[in-house]
């Protein structure tokens, strides 16, 4: 597929859940969320379906995000499902890691590809206070499991402010430097107002190049993080939604009153 820009879009990022079990603060909003109801959300089916069709008009990579992926029950049956189709070269999961413990093991005989780790510091005290009481020893033994896993290519996602050169960015890349972990810096954005940037050390935020489709967890295919307009997979069946998000993909996102926590960012 490729958009009205000559960009071949070939990767596709879906929400499997809207929920988290952490409430990080330049994520979820102080006062929470309205929680999609269970008939709202896409089933395991309806995403395999999607995925085979996106497949079939391109897509080669497919990265599952949330929320956190892994409160979704079943988890684990909706990687093996996505594995086994044919076309897709490049499995990936985004994950705050507090689970890996229990489902590491299973995300690789499921035939998972690839882990990016959410870890903004390793201080225990300042990662409480950016997760609202969140526990950072659960995500260093969760990078730990998915190591021992066997996983090759794990990565670490760490936001910033403005700079990875901040105290708690450079505690970050010294503890990924130490484990041969690669660590992607990302700047807090602003989708409301705009502002955005390029991840440092990864691929988003290259408008130019960008070859991304998002799909929400209740089924709207957006065709950039930073615009308004999807197309509902359920109302225009799955292949009108992937095709129309492709023909109006715009050369660069400019606002959207979308949340990081409904598209995995």
């Amino acid at each position: 597929m490729f958009d009205a820009f000559n960009r071949a879009i070939t990767y596709l990022r879906i929400s499997v859940t809207d929920r988290c079990n952490l409430r990080c603060t330049y994520c979820m909003p102080d006062e929470g969320i309205t929680l999609k109801r269970h008939a709202d959300i896409l089933s395991f089916e309806e995403i395999e379906a999607l995925t085979r069709v996106a497949v079939e008009l391109g897509i080669t990579k497919v990265r599952i995000t949330g929320g956190e992926p892994l409160v979704r029950t079943g988890i684990i049956d909706l990687v093996q499902r996505l594995a086994g189709i044919q076309g897709i070269v490049d499995l990936a999961l985004t994950t705050n890691g507090t689970l890996l413990p229990r489902f590491a093991d299973s995300l690789r005989d499921a035939g998972l590809h690839r882990i990016n780790i959410s870890l903004d510091c390793v201080d225990p005290q300042r990662f409480a206070a950016i997760t609202r009481g969140g526990s950072v020893a659960d995500v260093l033994r969760g990078i730990e499991a998915a190591r021992d896993a066997g996983f090759q290519k794990v990565k670490l996602n760490c936001v910033i402010a403005s700079s990875p050169d901040e105290p708690d960015a450079q505690a970050v890349a010294a503890y990924g430097a130490a484990r041969g972990l690669e660590v992607r810096f990302i700047r807090r954005m602003n989708t409301g107002a705009g502002e955005f940037w390029r991840v440092i050390g990864g691929d988003g935020g290259h408008c130019e190049r960008c070859n991304r489709l998002r799909v929400s967890s209740d089924g709207l295919v957006f065709p950039c993080l930073f615009s308004d307009i999807s197309y509902g997979v359920r109302e225009l069946g799955a292949r009108q939604a992937l095709l129309a998000a492709v023909a109006n993909k715009p050369a660069a996102g400019c606002h959207s009153d979308n949340r990081f926590y409904a598209l995995g960012g």
